[in-house]
């Protein structure tokens, strides 16, 4: 078929479907609007309310609740994708679900931009339900734009993955200069343009998506999927139901000492490993269902890999901010906000020579498996925190400590997260049952956003432990875990059944 005879959806660019640039585009956009507002959202929660600079006045926050909120905020963004999963699964698609996402979203930055306290909470609720509808939908999109054993698929995340980490670097670039010039809701406002340049763009180049993420229940009933009935049949499945009982237990009593927001946080999860346990035990095929094992195990390394990398919105955030020397060779001092775009910057950097790099393993025939990788990922992200304790080392012996132990943390978890994040979300689309891959991608950011609770938590004890003892403890249990993962690596394979053996080079005729 010539080029000219394609049709738009078929045609490609660099190797890759055009599709996957209209949803990088959209996505960096996305996550230009969502990095901007988090790298403000500590800082503006601490500043007084009396006014810093131009900066403006602040909520006078205390440390130790600005993170609490963060952590809860930063969780609860991704908690969301379960439902966001779950609606896209059974009432509008996947395509439907990213645009009524990127429409809420523009609502919520736009509300940011006032000043009052409502605004701010009614702000934060709708960037999270805005998210939760987006962002699990639009990466089980790119993930629909290949045929099964695509070796593109990795590549074709790492791309997306780029995009992604694009609008990251260009929010903490720029949003830091608007806030100094303008004052924080500026800074808010600017994430609320933004979104909405993503969802223009989204809604053009719907003609190179119109194979992947429609709702459309196939012939072998692929989309037949009615969580309501799994329920039901807990109660005649005595082993689940003891186990869901145990949990029920456990959120009551969560509920009765830790109080109402995590009584609430453990019966959401007890719900949703109540439904995981009956997808499993639904699934008609021992393949499906070792995969699906494999799975959740892979989620334990998610959770703790984005516990201890999120230290940069809060704990690293907040360290910048008071204890490094900012100056940059007496000529000025840099902006705290932009120390968060080094992730991104070292993303777009190193994000396809990462990738490439794997691929050479893989077609080498060297250990290149998504699980290796992500168990690689966290011990080259834990040695990142070596560089801080060198820094809070550095602090205690002379009230400062220099730039450089930043950078070099950064740089590590950077190549920690690239060989883990974009891994995690092409291996859900390969291992992942069809009629339930929007809700496992769901789980895999609530299980990111479990990740960022844990941080929120690990930050909120370094007011009583000091930044010391928490950046050596993240350091020794993310190469503990790291470890241990790849020492069980043979079994975990096995349990996969060569999901990731056959891959090649597949092109649409």
């Amino acid at each position: 078929m010539t080029e000219t005879a394609l049709k738009p959806h078929q045609k490609e660019l660099f190797g890759q479907p055009i599709g996957l640039y209209v949803l990088f585009l959209t996505e960096m956009w996305e996550r230009f609007s969502y990095y901007g507002m988090r790298a403000l959202l500590v800082l503006y929660m601490t500043t007084s309310t009396l006014g810093d600079d131009a900066r403006g006045a602040g909520l006078g926050w205390t440390s130790q609740e600005a993170l609490a909120l963060y952590g809860w905020y930063t969780m609860l963004v991704y908690v969301m994708s379960i439902p966001g999963g779950m609606i896209a699964d059974k009432l509008i698609g996947q395509k439907k679900a990213v645009l009524w996402g990127a429409i809420i979203l523009c609502l919520g930055h736009g509300v940011l931009v006032l000043t009052d306290i409502w605004a701010f909470y009614t702000g934060l609720g709708l960037v999270i339900l805005g998210v939760g509808l987006l962002k699990p939908n639009i990466s089980t999109m790119v993930g629909g734009l290949y045929k099964e054993g695509d070796i593109r698929r990795d590549k074709g995340f790492s791309i997306f993955y780029i995009g992604i980490n694009l609008g990251s670097f260009l929010a903490t670039m720029l949003v830091g200069v608007v806030v100094a010039q303008w004052g924080w809701h500026a800074g808010f406002g600017l994430a609320g343009v933004v979104m909405l340049i993503g969802l223009v763009n989204y809604v053009l180049g719907q003609k190179y998506l119109v194979k992947v993420g429609n709702l459309e229940p196939a012939s072998d009933n692929t989309n037949d999927v009615s969580y309501g009935q799994l329920y039901s049949k807990l109660f005649n499945s005595p082993k689940q139901l003891i186990v869901a009982l145990i949990l029920l237990f456990v959120s009551f009593y969560g509920w009765y000492v830790m109080g109402w927001a995590y009584g609430l946080l453990f019966l959401f999860l007890t719900l949703i490993t109540s439904l995981l346990m009956m997808i499993y035990k639904d699934l008609n095929s021992q393949v499906y269902k070792d995969r699906f094992l494999v799975l959740l195990l892979s989620f334990i390394m998610v959770i703790i890999f984005w516990g201890a990398f999120e230290q940069a919105g809060g704990l690293m955030n907040l360290y910048t901010d008071t204890k490094t020397d900012r100056n940059f060779f007496g000529l000025f001092e840099i902006p705290t906000v932009m120390f968060q775009s080094l992730n991104a910057g070292f993303i777009i950097l190193f994000a396809t020579g990462v990738a490439n790099l794997w691929a050479k393993r893989k077609l080498k025939g060297r250990e290149a498996s998504s699980i290796f990788k992500m168990a690689t990922g966290i011990i080259i992200m834990g040695f990142g925190f070596l560089f801080m304790v060198f820094a809070a080392m550095q602090f205690e012996q002379s009230g400062s400590s220099s730039m450089i132990w930043l950078v070099l943390a950064y740089f590590f978890h950077t190549i920690g997260e690239l060989c883990l994040s974009p891994v995690a979300l092409s291996f859900i689309t390969k291992l992942a049952p069809v009629k339930y891959a929007s809700l496992m991608m769901g789980v895999y950011f609530a299980a990111s956003g479990l990740g960022n609770k844990v941080a929120g938590i690990i930050g909120e004890s370094a007011s009583e432990f000091g930044e010391y003892a928490v950046f050596t403890g993240i350091l020794v249990f993310t190469v503990i875990v790291g470890g241990l993962f790849i020492l069980i690596l043979k079994p975990l394979k096995r349990l996969t059944h060569g999901a990731e053996d056959n891959e090649r080079e597949m092109h649409e005729a």
